[in-house]
C-alpha cells in the first residue's frame, strides 16, 4: 500500500510538472522581432522615459560648465593641452571639449525629441476626438459617487433647473432620458498638451540653431572696419550644415562708443554704440546705434554689444630711433574699475622685446595694494610696464594668446609705471604712451531657430498655467423617486463639494418658489 502510493504520487508530481511546463511555453509566445521593435517603441514613448531623457540632457550639460567648450574659448582649451596633454588628449576623445555637439550628447537630445513626439502627439489625437464627443451617460448608482445627496425639488422642473444652471457655469450637458451629465475642465488636459507640444517647439527651436546657425565674436577698436567674413572674427563656430558661404553680407565701422558710469558707485548706467552700416556691402552706408539688449537685425543675423574695454595707444622705437610700432593694444578688464592686463611684442627688435603691462583707467596706489582703478572712466591714465627681452617664442608653431607674453625664454629689463605722454628707455629702445581708444566686443549670432524657441517658451508658460488652474469635473442629475445628484473631480482636485451645494439651493429655491 505504501509503495503503491508512493508511485501514485510520483506519478502525479511528474503529471503536475509536465503540465505546468506545459502552461509556461504557453504563455510564453515568441514574439519575434516586429513584437520587440513594439515594445521598445512602447518603451521610449512613455512619459516615464520622456522624463528620464530629459534628466539625463540635464546631467550631460553639466560637463559643458564645468570645462571650456572649444568653440567659445579656444585659448583656455589649448592651456588643458600645454598643462597635461595626455588627460587634454583623453578628455578631448570624450568630446568634454566640445559637449554640446557630442555624439552622446546629440544622442539623448534625439531620443528626447522622438520621445516627446511619440508621447504627445496621440495623446493629443486623442484629446480631440475626447473633445468633440458628449459627456459619458449618467452611472446607474450614483450614491457610489463623490458628493452624493438627494434633493427636495420640484422633480419636474428639475432637469429643466439643473440645465440652465449647469450652462451659466459652462458645463458641456448631455440631457439623456430623466438624467443628465454635464462636463467641464477640458482646458485642463489641453494645457497639458500645449505644455507639452511647446517643449518639443523649443527642441525644434535648439535644433535648427544647432544646424543652421552661427555665432562669432569680434574686438574692434573705435575707428575700426569690421567686414563680415571668417577672416575678420576673432572666434566663429557653425552650425552643421553651414559654412563660410553662408554669412550675410555686411560691413561696420566703428564711429563712437560712450559709455556711462554712476558718479556715486562707478556702476554702469549706459552704454552707446554709434556705427555706420553697409548691408549689403556696397551700398551707402547708413548710421545705427547699438546698445545692450538693442542689436542691429538683418534677417536672422543679429549685432549685439557684448562687452567693452580700453587700448593704449604707444609707440616703441629702437636705439636709433626709428619706430618699430606704434598703434593700439587690446587689453582685457580685470575687475569692474576696468583695470586692464594684456602684453605688447615686439619680434621686429634685436633682441625681440615684450611688454606685461596693465593700464589703469583712473589710477592711485596704496601700500597693500601697489597701483590700482577707482573708477571705470579714464580720468588719470596710467599705463604700468614690466619690460622683457629674448625669445618670445612666435616663430615655434605653438599658438599663443594675444593677451599674455610667454617669459619662459626672456629676462626681464624692468619696471616703470608711465603717464599719459611720457616716454620709458629700457635701453634697447623706449616705448611712450601716447593715449588710449576704447574697444568694443561685438557678438554676430544667426540663429533661426531663437524665435521657435521663443514661442514655445511663452506657449508652454501658458500650457502650464492653464493645467495648473483649471478644474476638471463631472455632475450627474438623476429624476427618479427622488432628484439624485453626485460628481467627480478628476485627480480630487477641491472645488467639486461647493459646486454640488450651489447646484443643489439653486434647484431648492424652485421648490421654494412652488410652495
Amino acid at each position: 500500500m505504501g509503495a503503491d502510493y508512493q508511485l501514485t504520487t510520483r506519478l502525479d508530481l511528474q503529471f503536475c510538472a509536465g503540465g505546468l511546463m506545459e502552461q509556461n511555453e504557453i504563455q510564453r509566445p515568441n514574439i519575434g522581432v516586429i513584437g520587440m521593435l513594439r515594445w521598445a517603441w512602447r518603451q521610449l514613448t512613455s512619459m516615464r522615459t520622456a522624463l528620464i531623457l530629459l534628466m539625463l540632457l540635464g546631467v550631460a550639460a553639466i560637463p559643458g560648465s564645468l570645462f571650456p567648450q572649444r568653440s567659445q574659448n579656444p585659448q583656455k582649451v589649448d592651456s588643458y593641452f600645454t598643462s597635461d596633454p595626455t588627460l587634454a588628449k583623453w578628455m578631448d576623445r570624450l568630446h568634454l571639449f566640445n559637449v554640446y555637439a557630442s555624439p552622446w550628447f546629440s544622442a539623448i537630445y534625439l531620443l528626447l525629441f522622438i520621445s516627446l513626439i511619440g508621447c504627445v502627439l496621440p495623446r493629443t489625437v486623442s484629446h480631440l476626438r475626447a473633445i468633440a464627443k458628449k459627456p459619458p451617460l449618467t452611472p446607474r448608482n450614483l450614491d457610489r459617487m463623490e458628493g452624493y445627496r438627494i434633493v427636495s425639488t420640484d422633480q419636474e422642473r428639475a432637469l429643466d433647473i439643473s440645465q440652465q444652471w449647469l450652462k451659466s457655469h459652462r458645463f458641456r450637458i448631455r440631457r439623456e432620458g430623466n438624467s443628465i451629465s454635464a462636463e467641464k475642465g477640458y482646458s485642463r488636459e489641453t494645457g497639458n498638451l500645449l505644455f507639452h507640444l511647446s517643449l518639443i517647439l523649443i527642441l525644434v527651436g535648439v535644433a535648427l540653431g544647432g544646424l543652421l546657425g552661427m555665432k562669432g565674436e569680434a574686438i574692434l577698436n573705435v575707428g575700426d572696419r569690421f567686414i563680415n567674413t571668417p577672416t575678420s572674427y576673432d572666434n566663429i563656430s557653425y552650425g552643421k550644415f553651414q559654412g563660410q558661404g553662408s554669412l550675410v553680407p555686411f560691413s561696420l565701422t566703428v564711429k563712437n562708443f560712450v559709455a556711462s558710469y554712476v558718479p556715486t558707485t562707478g556702476q554702469p548706467s549706459n552704454y552707446v554704440l554709434t556705427t555706420d552700416i553697409s548691408a549689403p556691402i556696397g551700398i551707402t552706408a547708413k548710421e545705427v546705434v547699438i546698445k545692450v539688449n538693442k542689436p542691429w537685425t538683418s534677417g536672422s543675423t543679429k549685432v549685439y554689444l557684448q562687452a567693452n574695454g580700453y587700448s593704449p595707444v604707444v609707440t616703441v622705437r629702437d636705439k636709433s630711433g626709428h619706430i618699430t610700432f606704434q598703434g593700439a593694444v587690446i587689453f582685457l578688464p580685470q575687475d569692474a574699475n576696468l583695470s586692464s592686463l594684456g602684453a605688447i611684442k615686439i619680434p621686429d627688435m634685436t633682441p625681440q622685446i615684450g611688454f606685461i603691462a596693465s593700464f589703469i583707467p583712473t589710477a592711485t596706489s596704496s601700500a597693500a595694494r601697489g597701483i590700482f582703478s577707482t573708477y571705470p572712466e579714464v580720468l588719470d591714465p596710467r599705463l604700468v610696464l614690466s619690460a622683457w627681452k629674448g625669445n618670445l617664442g612666435l616663430d615655434s608653431g605653438t599658438p599663443q594668446s594675444v593677451y599674455s607674453l610667454n617669459t619662459s625664454k626672456m629676462t626681464k629689463i624692468g619696471l616703470k609705471a608711465l603717464t599719459l605722454g611720457s616716454t620709458y628707455d629700457f635701453g634697447a629702445g623706449s616705448i611712450t604712451f601716447d593715449g588710449w581708444k576704447a574697444w568694443v566686443n561685438l557678438q554676430i549670432v544667426d540663429d533661426p531657430g531663437k524665435m521657435y524657441a521663443l514661442y514655445g517658451a511663452i506657449f508652454a508658460i501658458l500650457g502650464l498655467l492653464i493645467s495648473l488652474f483649471t478644474r476638471q469635473r463631472r455632475i450627474w442629475i438623476k429624476v427618479g423617486d427622488d432628484v439624485e445628484i453626485a460628481g467627480l473631480a478628476k485627480n480630487g482636485i477641491p472645488g467639486l463639494e461647493e459646486e454640488l451645494i450651489a447646484l443643489a439651493r439653486a434647484l431648492e429655491e424652485v421648490r421654494g418658489d412652488n410652495k
